[in-house]
């Protein structure tokens, strides 16, 4: 995550040192680990204090494991888990009493979780929708063992692929399933009724009847079954719904939702639909010729960046203004304003690690990040106005790969720890011992376990030592040599010492184990062990 503030310095440069000149680096972490885009980042003063603080929907690496994180500077304040990837967050003023603390409001799956003061405050949840009549009689037969799973199989396969309206995600569940789980799963849910939910797409908000900054506010949900709703910032009640040719995935709105007000929405289909205060469907249509990535209101122009690589400047209406090609492909998008100076852009980022800023069709600025930005978040963070917080793709790779070598060097030293301790390390004995050794620990202090057992039917041993020879140079053990206590037969003797690695080098060596008889030379028993790399001097 990196976030920079704009300096006051205009001199004339070149544009490789644009960034150098307009922004001043303020923090930069290369490992924050933080998964997300733009739709998910806001800034807000969340208590109430003047501290503005970052709310990141993180969807998880790899998209599992989805948190809601809020930040202050480059500490994570609170971290909680989330039940479905987040699609948006915002911030909102939900009540006209003091003190003025704004709302976060989180979409995740059928939800928008609503806290205040970081405590869940509200759930809301999208009404159900009416389920496919003839899935609804396929489960009431199944219920009654008029069909078997297989026939239920084939016709909700066929529902599948001919009914407009989709299956519940039972049905869906049943038919990822294998033929051999499949009877299973109807004993335990022909019984339970059909639900079909659908689930949150974008969400943005629109000013409730003043247009104030400190103004209440609605909350403005797309949902996957092509429709728009307008929630009550009070009583999360839907005041508005308005129905889509397709599905939105970005929206923008002007105006008050008690007096008049525009919302455009960028749908999956490809073309961005215009809708008005009394419109339940869109007044105008913008066909695009690619898919839209994002979408920007600057005043009065609706900016859209598309797959083709262009940024496209439209009215309300439809109109075509300007297009402006990018370098590379456009990631994200968002908008700048810089309100003391009145200023509206828009910012994209593009494949090439460029932040690029224009106002209409004018290039103003460019930033060069150390990879691909995935997000941006433009306003006030802490207590330092006109900050631009940026999250890359990559910007955990290093650390993820020093923490891999670090796993995989451990893992090596296990294995070879357990294979030095799990092979055979008696030789020819003189008496019935058996030996073996087990040495536990990545060092530099290893636990050096013999197991000694007299093999023999009836008979004890006593009068045993135990001696080790080493190289001094490497190793250091608390004694070189102990007594053995009596062995009765057939049960096992740990001993214990232990090993002190000398060389930080990442040099091993053979320790030799001696069983002797007292007042004897030649040794009843003798082993060898292959010790180890010290992983914890190597690592130094």
């Amino acid at each position: 995550m990196a976030a920079a503030s704009p300096s006051d310095s205009d001199g004339s440069r070149a544009e490789s040192r644009e960034a150098s000149s307009k922004w001043l680096d303020a923090h930069y972490d290369p490992v924050a680990n933080i998964h997300t885009f733009s739709a998910c980042l806001a800034l807000a003063d969340l208590h109430g204090d003047g501290e503005y603080k970052l709310v990141v929907g993180d969807l998880g690496p790899g998209g599992r494991q989805p948190h809601l994180k809020v930040l202050k500077g480059p500490t994570v304040l609170t971290e909680s888990p989330l039940p479905a990837l987040p699609a948006a967050a915002v911030t909102f003023l939900m009540e006209q009493h003091e003190p003025r603390t704004p709302a976060l409001a989180l979409a995740s799956g059928p939800c928008v979780y609503v806290y205040k003061n970081l405590r869940p405050y509200f759930k809301f949840t999208l009404p159900q929708l009416p389920p496919n009549s003839l899935e609804q009689d396929l489960w009431n037969q199944a219920k009654q063992d008029q069909i078997d799973h297989l026939t239920l199989k084939e016709m909700l396969e066929g529902i599948r692929e001919k009914a407009e309206v989709p299956l519940s995600v039972q049905s869906l569940r049943f038919l990822q399933l294998e033929l051999s789980e499949m009877e299973a799963f109807v004993n335990q849910h022909k019984s339970k009724s059909i639900k079909r939910q659908t689930v949150i797409t974008t969400m943005t908000t629109l000013k409730k009847n003043l247009a104030d900054e400190d103004a209440m506010s609605c909350l403005v949900l797309g949902t996957e079954n092509k429709e728009l709703l307008v929630l009550d910032p009070e009583a999360f009640t839907i005041l508005a719904k308005m129905s889509l040719p397709g599905v939105p995935v970005f929206l923008e709105v002007s105006g008050q939702f008690d007096v008049e007000f525009r919302l455009a929405a960028a749908c999956r289909n490809g073309n961005i639909y215009i809708l008005r205060r009394d419109s339940r469907r869109p007044k105008y249509c913008i066909e695009l010729s690619a898919q839209p990535v994002g979408l920007v209101r600057v005043h009065k122009v609706l900016v859209v960046g598309s797959t083709e690589d262009s940024l496209h400047g439209f009215t309300h209406k439809g109109k075509r203004l300007w297009t402006v090609p990018m370098p590379a492909a456009i990631l994200t998008m968002n908008l700048l304003e810089q309100r003391s100076r009145g200023l509206q852009a828009v910012m994209a980022g593009l494949a090439n690690g460029e932040v690029r800023i224009y106002h209409d069709k004018a290039l103003l600025n460019v930033i060069r990040a150390p990879d691909a930005v995935t997000s941006l978040c433009f306003g006030r963070y802490g207590r330092e106005d006109n900050t631009l917080v940026m999250t890359t793709r990559a910007m955990h790779r290093t650390f993820q790969t020093d923490l891999y070598l670090l796993r995989l060097r451990a893992a090596r030293a296990y294995v070879q720890a357990l294979e030095s301790s799990l092979s055979p390390v008696s030789a020819t004995a003189r008496e019935p011992l058996k030996l073996h050794a087990v040495v536990q620990g990545l060092g530099p202090t290893f636990k050096l376990t013999l197991h000694l057992q007299n093999t023999s039917t009836a008979r004890p041993i006593l009068g045993l030592l135990v001696c080790f020879l080493y190289n001094e140079v490497l190793y250091a053990l608390p004694r070189a040599f102990f007594k053995v206590p009596l062995l009765v037969p057939g049960l096992d003797y740990p001993l214990e010492t232990f090993v002190e690695s000398l060389s930080d080098k990442g040099i091993s060596d053979i320790i030799k184990v001696l069983v002797l008889r007292e007042g004897q030379s030649a040794p009843l028993l003798s082993a060898h062990i292959n010790m180890p790399v010290s992983e914890g001097l190597a690592a130094a």
